[in-house]
């Protein structure tokens, strides 16, 4: 055993046998913690588990989570492609208790993995524990024979785990492998212990206490086990290597890289094909998780990494975008463990190709910068930071991009100085990070939840229920009751009120009882299935335990159902039309309109919406039932079923299916299939008519489309036929002839204005120029033409003057405009014969300056300019005509 999915799989099945769920990687933007960027270990989504807050169904767990460390407090990014164990994404290996064994059974399946499973030698195994924990000394002499020697004891914070400065905490014991006295380092503890001899491959944490304060510490009374294992770093142990990126799925990666560019990954090279490798990963999880590159947050840290290696690929002299290039050779290595690769592969492939395409325009302008500002620098010197930072904030030059532009040269970056010209920035960074991509359910829901349990949600099959209130809460706390004019949140034990979730907006109606009416504003789902009511309370006092009956506002939710089952056709018709690229990345379904936010990454043509549309209505004519299933995952997205990237979906999921398609390789199949929790029409027929009302960017690679569905889609039609009838009776013609009338009249406006600017020039060259003259005359032993007009717009002055010059031949023409507003253009066209002489350009700046203006450019056989004070127009012309004298 040695390949790093083999590694996977034989670590996962271990824990299986021995009586752990293996739950699935959660995705890479936290669901419950809002405090970090990106899911940074593999206990973060046990979080509420390990507190309490959050029960599941299994108290052991064994994961291979994904995880990046590229922003904030965890950020390795720098140090990618340098050093042997860096890495932006990796994965982590872990197993879980939740209350269930402790240190002696950890350490004993830890060892048996380790030594019988994995088979490495106890010869170059050691361990660290906390300096006090003899307990967990004793449990390693006993089960894995290790002798004190190897046993090291360590006093500092690095072998005592915290969640924070309060909550559960406890000792941890890593296990260290030996790679040999041939790698420079010295065991943990020691002097040289930053050396790379002795790696840590596993870390135990026993969450043994809770930290109330500074000096309060007690025993939890369910002591918990919570490990981790980096996958790269026990991959390289077991296929006898020293370096992460010598194991095989580097080297699959490194060799795509190196098929690609055509340059071996030695030398210079080397670290540049580490960071594409490395990098690579990082970026295509990120946008499979639902991630795309913007100026800020998650998308801004995805854009760094996307950066920095298509620096490198520039640097290994691709002349082409290279990155999307590369999404095979990745999907091949990690589709079978992550099947979000799969599934995502045309997403991050157009993804990766158009910000490659685009950013190598940033790099040829920020690197022809950097060249110039460095040019005076050598070997030892240091760029000022002010010069970084400009780099960075006028020109999108990320900081390490230039100190990796400049590590070639042996030349650092002021960081002092960037980071005091940063500073006034990050307070209005600080302001705009919005936290993860779901905010953190207040502790008081998962309390009410932990007390009432989850609410049952009737509402797919009724919009009226009967129900018993089972919590209020109030300004953040459980009250017993409230009265006429309060608000507050109100929880039942079940309800058909839907809560806001997935983009479709939360149900309003009432609940009421005896003696009061409570108004419900909006619905939300709070802590683990808990629906949880917002309104106020319109008459009487509502108590806990009081009797209710609840009440959906019918006709809101019939629009919003339509509006709902309507984004799922559109979402297919994007996907039919524009191609399998297509994802959603945002959508709101509203009583009033639709919102669907998708990926794509250029505007739609007026012929492919025009399509689309036709494609969604295709289906509302078929007025087929819309199919519900309840199944699993795995069995739905087998069936074709469509999962929303980063959308956390249970052991069984609801799959949406509605209609039957008619063109392309699904004919005969369902039309639309989805995983959805939302409410939808009872047969597509209800949705009435779908019609789109616009399309637009919203971000880079992200577009929008809104449409409107049943009774407003025709009020929206109707007010459209009423105006096409008003400009009917305006060009008096019927409805049905007001698109030829008005072609009609727009080609007899074209005519006109082409013979009005025709006439304009015969009166122009035909005419006396009147102060100024307008007769040919010789001027420096030249022709010359110079001629004051009106009527005639600055754009059409070069047409005159080409004229002017053909009827002198050889000569030098000089018209000058009149505006409306007084200014004035001025046009100086000179005969190709002449150019070597006179210079449009010369000629055409002094007239400009006696009209009262300045500069002005062209050719030196024909300049344009303008000027403030037209009445100066023989003033101009004379001008010319003594600048020609002169020359």
């Amino acid at each position: 055993m040695s390949g790093v999915n083999e590694i996977r799989s034989t670590f996962l099945d271990y824990f299986r046998k021995n009586g752990h769920e293996v739950v699935p990687s959660s995705p890479l933007v936290p669901r419950n913690d809002p405090t970090l960027m990106f899911t940074n270990a593999g206990m973060v989504q046990f979080k509420n588990v390990f507190t309490g807050l959050e029960k599941r169904n299994y108290s052991r767990a064994a994961t291979a989570q994904k995880c990046v460390r590229a922003g904030g407090k965890h950020n390795d990014l720098d140090n990618v492609g340098y050093t042997a164990r860096h890495h932006t994404f990796f994965e982590m290996l872990g197993n879980f208790s939740f209350g269930d064994y402790f240190k002696e059974r950890a350490i004993e399946l830890a060892w048996n993995l380790i030594a019988k499973e994995f088979g490495l030698g106890p010869d170059r195994l050691l361990v660290t524990v906390y300096h006090t924990d003899d307990e967990a000394a004793d449990y390693w002499k006993k089960i894995a024979g290790l002798p004190d020697q190897k046993i090291i004891r360590i006093p500092t914070s690095d072998n005592f785990w915290a969640m924070g400065d309060t909550g559960p905490c406890g000792p941890c014991s890593e296990i260290f492998y030996d790679h040999g006295e041939e790698i420079p380092g010295g065991p943990p503890g020691s002097p040289d212990e930053d050396g790379d001899r002795f790696i840590e491959i596993w870390n135990l944490v026993f969450m043994q206490y809770e930290q109330f304060t500074k000096d309060e510490r007690i025993e939890l009374p369910r002591p918990s086990i919570d490990t981790g294992m980096g996958l790269e770093r026990i991959a390289a142990v077991l296929q006898g290597v020293h370096d992460n990126y010598d194991i095989d799925l580097f080297r699959a990666l490194i060799r795509a890289s190196e098929e690609a560019t055509s340059t071996r990954a030695e030398g210079k090279n080397r670290a540049s094909h580490r960071v594409i490798a490395d990098h690579l990963r990082a970026s295509s999880f990120l946008i499979a998780d639902g991630v795309l590159p913007s100026n800020e947050g998650r998308g801004y840290v995805l854009r760094r990494i996307m950066r920095r290696a298509m620096r490198h690929a520039q640097l290994l002299g691709a002349a082409e975008p290279l990155m999307w290039r590369l999404v095979p050779a990745l999907v091949r290595e990690m589709g079978q463990a992550y099947p979000e690769l799969v599934r995502g592969e045309a997403l991050i492939t157009e993804t990766l190709r158009l910000e490659e395409t685009r950013f190598r325009k940033t790099l040829a302008r920020g690197l022809g910068l950097l060249a110039e500002a460095s040019e005076s620098l050598s070997s030892g010197d240091r760029l000022d930071g002010e010069t970084a930072f400009k780099l960075y904030d006028t020109y999108g030059f990320p900081l390490d991009l230039t100190q990796d532009a400049l590590r070639q040269r042996n030349i650092a970056v002021d960081l002092d100085g960037f980071n005091a010209a940063m500073a006034r920035q990050k307070a209005e960074a600080r302001a705009n990070w919005a936290g993860s991509g779901e905010a953190a359910t207040e502790a008081v829901w998962f309390a009410v939840r932990e007390k009432t349990g989850a609410t049952e949600f009737l509402g797919y099959d009724t919009e009226q229920a009967e129900g018993v209130v089972q919590a209020l809460v109030r300004d953040g706390a459980s009250v017993d009751a409230a009265s006429a004019g309060e608000t507050v949140g109100l929880v039942v034990n079940q309800t058909p009120f839907y809560g806001e979730s997935g983009g479709q907006v939360g149900d309003t109606g009432t609940i009421s009882g005896e003696g009061f009416r409570f108004e419900v504003t909006d619905t939300q789902k709070k802590g683990e299935g808990l629906f949880v009511h917002f309104g106020k309370v319109a008459e009487g006092t509502v108590r806990v335990g009081a009797a209710v009956e609840l009440k959906v506002d019918h006709a809101r939710r019939t629009a919003v159902r339509a509006n709902h089952s309507a984004t799922h056709l559109i979402h297919e018709a994007l996907r039919e039309v524009l191609g399998t690229h297509v994802a959603q990345k945002g959508s709101l379904v509203a009583p009033d309109r639709l919102r669907f936010d998708f990926s794509h990454p250029k505007p739609i043509s007026a012929g492919e919406l025009e399509t689309i549309e036709d494609y969604a209505n295709e289906i509302v004519l078929q007025n087929a039932p819309v199919s519900t299933r309840l199944m699993s995952v795995d069995d739905a997205i087998a069936e074709g079923a469509m999962a929303l990237f980063g959308e956390k979906y249970g052991d069984e999921v609801r799959v949406v299916s509605m209609g039957t398609a008619l063109h392309g390789d699904k004919v005969g199949k369902p039309y639309s299939a989805e995983l959805c929790g939302g409410t939808h029409v009872r047969a597509t027929g209800d949705i009435g008519l779908v019609r789109l009302v616009s399309e637009g960017a919203v971000a880079a690679g992200v577009r929008r489309i809104e449409a409107l569905t049943g009774e407003a889609a025709r009020r929206h039609l109707d007010e459209q036929e009423r105006r096409l009838k008003t400009i009917a009776g305006l060009l008096k013609v019927s409805p049905v002839d007001a698109v030829a009338r008005v072609e009609a009249l727009v080609d007899e406006r074209r005519k006109l204005e082409r013979e009005l600017t025709d006439a304009r020039k015969k009166l122009a060259l035909g005419g006396s120029g009147g102060d100024a003259g307008g007769e040919k005359e010789s001027v420096a032993g030249v022709g010359f033409l110079g001629k004051s007009v009106t009527g005639v717009s600055p754009k059409d002055l070069k047409p005159l003057a080409d004229a002017g010059k053909k009827s002198l031949g050889s000569g030098v023409v000089v018209f000058v405009g009149a505006g409306e507003d007084g200014k004035a253009s001025v046009v100086v066209g000179v005969t190709e014969d002449l150019t070597g002489r006179f210079s449009a350009v010369d000629l055409v700046r002094v007239a400009s300056s006696a009209l009262g203006g300045q500069g002005g450019g062209g050719r030196p056989d024909m300049a344009q300019a303008g000027g403030t004070d037209a009445s100066r127009s023989a003033e101009a012309i004379a001008a010319v005509k003594a600048a020609m004298q002169a020359a």
